[in-house]
């Protein structure tokens, strides 16, 4: 015992000398099958079939409490939504040219169920008429904050969907929730301009390149798919960067497709069944649009999560078959 430590006892360059040791050893299974293997494609569906793919991830639904975690996240989204909302006014507010923001609600009235759309757009307007110039400025970082809550939200059901421990101090994980909410916010920004001025642009490429209106019909029709293609490099970002341990970049994957395809569904048969079947002013009276917004989030929440566990057990079947 020259050094005056007691026999046995390792000091702090030899315990991390240890620690990295046993991890180049003995890695995690999933990151292992990723550094080794990282062209294997997601399609292959790790070599389960359909069927147990979909048992699997049938059993991780109820393992995992999805339903439960759903409707935690549709809380905190609804917490978190206008607070989202205002700090995206803001800087649109930046932003030279019409009025994004009445552009933004205008598609939010195509997607949701009008009781529900109506809710986001009577509210929002009173935030920002009620509310003086300066107020709403520095009230830009308190909603900033409040709408990341959403996105720590995300970020602790898919560590639960991938199976993660997180090790993030609570600062980190905040200020990435923060990067990650302004980062959506950009990408927002780019979708509405694209959208708005998509017309003019269309029309300046038309002229340039001689063409027809043939080609500006097609680019009106274009734009759709653009806002689609927006929302599921959204959802590539959340399941890349949200959860605690960053993974092998994938761009597409079944649980991202199935993620987008399943937010769509939702919407688009929540609104049919209003429009169509349901009467929610008449039973709930003005509270029916919140109840509608709720739903509306519960079930974009669960697709979100079985599009995470779907990715989850993809790579864990992968980490299998090299072990």
């Amino acid at each position: 015992m020259k050094s005056g430590r007691p026999t046995g006892f390792l000091d702090a360059s030899e315990a991390f000398r240890v620690y990295h040791w046993a991890a180049t050893v003995n890695p995690d299974p999933r990151r292992f099958a990723e550094e080794r293997c990282p062209s294997v494609s997601p399609w292959r569906l790790g070599g389960l079939s359909p069927a147990t793919l979909a048992r699997r991830v049938y059993g991780a639904l109820w393992a995992h409490d999805l339903f439960d975690r759903a409707a935690s996240l549709s809380y905190y989204f609804l917490f978190a939504l206008f607070p989202a909302l205002l700090f995206l006014t803001a800087i649109l507010g930046l932003v030279p040219g019409p009025r994004l923001m009445d552009q933004l609600l205008g598609y939010i009235e195509r997607v949701l169920p009008a009781d529900a759309a109506s809710v986001l757009a009577k509210t929002l307007g009173e935030i920002i008429k009620g509310a003086r110039r300066s107020l709403v400025s520095l009230g830009v970082l308190g909603a900033l904050w409040g709408a990341s809550s959403g996105m720590v939200s995300i970020s602790n059901a898919l560590n639960v969907a991938f199976e993660m421990h997180d090790t993030r101090t609570w600062w980190r994980h905040r200020l990435e929730a923060i990067a990650l909410t302004v980062g959506f916010s950009l990408l927002t920004i780019v979708a509405l301009l694209l959208f708005v001025f998509g017309e003019r642009i269309g029309d300046g490429v038309a002229q340039w390149l001689g063409v027809g209106a043939a080609f500006t019909r097609t680019w009106k029709v274009a734009r759709w798919p653009g806002l689609i293609l927006c929302a599921l490099v959204g959802i590539m970002l959340v399941y890349q960067l949200a959860p605690a341990t960053r993974q092998h970049w994938r761009r597409l994957t079944p649980g991202t497709i199935f993620a987008l395809a399943g937010w769509l569904a939702a919407s688009y048969t929540l609104r049919a069944y209003v429009r169509y079947f349901g009467n929610y002013n008449a039973t709930y009276g003005s509270i029916g649009g919140v109840i509608l917004l709720m739903l509306w989030f519960y079930l974009s929440s669960l697709a979100l999560l079985l599009g995470a566990e779907i990715n989850s057990q993809i790579r864990r079947a992968e980490s299998d078959a090299l072990q």
